[in-house]
């Protein structure tokens, strides 16, 4: 790795990842708007998009662009985007996840907005020990019990 590579890794923000499921159907492009927005405006950096499908007989195969473009054409945008991170057995786990005629796209992405706080946090000898996200299901559900009793 290079010098320049490696000072690139040392200014990365917080990397996250979702698998982005499409129950009984093909992925919409609906949603792509926004994350080119988010792209454009240096809010992320879309290190990976990959989708996949989950057939009835549970096997899991890999959907290039060109087989969605009907659906999903606002996303050839990111045709290509891959930092290598996501492989073959990522997919594959992804797609454990999905129930049987679904399919999905799994994102990585780099929390740009983070990256000048996460380098002063790396700088001054920070760690990170624990990361979590509490599903909104379960804030609405907090909020509305919250909103019962009151």
């Amino acid at each position: 790795m290079s010098s320049e590579e490696l000072a690139d890794l040392e200014d990365l923000g917080p990397v996250d990842y979702v698998i982005l499921e499409w129950p009984g159907g093909r992925p919409t492009a609906e949603a792509a708007p926004m994350l080119v927005d988010l792209v454009d405006r240096g809010i992320v950096r879309l290190l990976d998009i990959a989708f996949i499908a989950k057939e009835d007989d549970g096997t899991i195969t890999a959907l290039d662009l060109d087989h969605l473009q009907g659906s999903i054409g606002a996303f050839s945008e990111f045709e290509g985007a891959s930092s290598g991170l996501l492989d073959y057995e990522d997919l594959q786990d992804a797609g454990s996840a999905l129930e049987p005629g679904s399919s999905a796209a799994v994102i990585i992405w780099e929390n740009r907005w983070m990256a000048p706080l996460a380098v002063s946090l790396r700088r001054s000898g920070a760690q990170l020990v624990g990361s979590g996200r509490v599903p909104v299901q379960a804030l609405l559900a907090s909020l509305d019990a919250l909103e019962a009793t009151t």
